[in-house]
């Protein structure tokens, strides 16, 4: 969602095996950063315009990658790809894309640009706005988020799909009605749901909202932080439980004052598919004339309040929000550039027990962006 302007300097080869020197907690090593992969800009792939990578989900099932692109239909239908490199405790290879489909609707025909939307089309045949693709541990099949629209040429509400490996329509999961848009109430536009993983062996599904909703209180600024929400349900469709998540104010003031700065929820990833409390979330910021900050937390829902009927978080009395810890800082690594990076997965574990963690970036399609691909290796007892 945000913008980057960036020095050509720093789009070309990048090292593949470099090192990190973040501080460490008391006892526990630090993350290490394995690698960095910069894919060229405007890359044309199988009649598509490769970029807007929102999210990344690594697939058992082929060994590859699955990653949502955030066209909405502008430059070619809405769609995903898969993709493939090579990962070990080296560093990170070469990115390769396997394939691409289009997401369907339920007719089998491809969404539609925001400009030829038609309100009159059922909300599962209107525009979209793709955010986060998970692989189903069961099934195979791709469950993705999507953040609707709020502004004077429709009100969509965001919804999490189902579909098949070639795109094709399964169907929709219900999502609370506090996540819907009234006049009043629900998300802002481009702050809806964005998270989306699977836990609890697959037998839950999780997602967030990006930002606090309407009646949850103002977004974060760089005097106060603010609550959004993360949603529990059955992967069958009931809703469980929802839990406060507390952001982090935002990190810098923008240049000029006035000028555009955001945060929010951008990626949400089970750390234990076993254990369905604990979960990575990764705040992504953005502000004008500074840059991005990307931070990825460590959260547990274990004793938060449920406020799945707590109708706004601002007027709430007694609300305990998740723990969160942070993890990582990406300021804290010797990348080339810290990009607009919204997805992150676990990858394959190395020989010496870390895992490893796999982030993308979304360059928004433009030129003074980067697509970029990055791989942190986390110690064991780290999580």
């Amino acid at each position: 969602m945000s913008r980057r302007v960036l020095s050509a300097a720093l789009i070309g080869a990048v090292p593949l095996t470099l090192m990190a020197a973040p501080a460490a907690e008391a006892g526990h090593r630090p993350l290490r950063l394995l690698g960095e992969q910069i894919v060229p800009n405007a890359l044309s792939y199988e009649g598509t315009v490769v970029g807007g990578l929102s999210s990344i989900d690594f697939d058992p099932r082929t060994g590859e990658y699955a990653l949502i692109c955030d066209d909405r239909s502008a430059l070619n239908p809405a769609r995903f790809y898969t993709a493939k490199f090579s990962l070990d405790a080296k560093g990170l290879g070469p990115v390769t894309f396997t394939g691409t489909k289009p997401l369907l609707r339920p007719d089998g025909t491809t969404y539609p640009p925001l400009a030829k939307n038609d309100p009159a089309q059922p909300p599962n045949m209107q525009t979209i706005d793709p955010e986060e693709l998970r692989v189903d541990p069961w099934t195979g099949r791709y469950v993705w988020s999507q953040e609707g629209e709020r502004s004077a040429a429709a009100r969509i509400d965001p919804s999490i799909r189902e579909a098949e490996r070639d795109g094709s329509y399964v169907r929709d999961l219900p999502i609370p009605a506090n996540e819907k848009m009234t006049e009043t109430t629900g998300p802002r536009q481009n702050l809806a749901l964005e998270g989306l993983t699977y836990a609890g062996f697959g037998s839950l599904v999780a997602s967030s909202a990006e930002g606090p909703l309407l009646q949850d209180g103002p977004e974060a600024n760089t005097t106060s932080g603010a609550l959004s929400r993360i949603t529990l349900q059955s992967r069958f469709g009931p809703v469980l439980a929802q839990y406060a998540y507390p952001q982090e104010k935002v990190f810098a003031s923008p240049n000029p004052p006035g000028a555009f700065a955001t945060t929010g929820i951008s990626s949400l990833l089970a750390v234990d598919q076993a254990d369905p409390t604990r979960y990575l979330v990764m705040e992504r910021s953005f502000v004008t004339g500074v840059g991005n900050k990307v931070r990825i937390y460590e959260i547990d829902t274990k004793g938060a309040t449920n406020v799945l009927k707590t109708p706004s978080l601002a007027d709430a009395k007694k609300v305990k929000p998740v723990k969160k810890r942070l993890l990582a800082d990406l300021a804290d690594f010797k990348l080339s550039t810290v990009d607009n990076v919204e997805g992150m997965t676990w990858g394959p574990r190395l020989p010496n027990g870390e895992r490893s963690l796999v982030l993308v970036s979304d360059n928004n399609f433009s030129a003074t962006q980067v697509t970029q691909f990055i791989a942190l290796a986390v110690p064991s007892e780290r999580l």
